[in-house]
């Protein structure tokens, strides 16, 4: 039981650092780029409408 709890606990951290790391560099990006947030803020709205549209199915 405590090698399974290892094993999550190491891939929970795991995914933590790699998620810093991308929030970081994409932070950096994002900064010196007005097009990036351009495209950033239009891929956003696009997410939040496929969960609106997704959410709509089901009901």
């Amino acid at each position: 039981m405590s090698r399974n709890a290892m094993g999550i606990i190491k891939g929970i951290g795991g995914g933590l650092a790699a998620g810093m790391a991308v929030g970081f560099i994409g932070g950096q990006m994002m900064k010196n780029s007005k097009q990036m947030k351009k495209k950033a803020g239009k891929a956003m709205h696009a997410v939040g409408d496929l969960f609106e549209n997704v959410q709509y199915m089901f009901k």
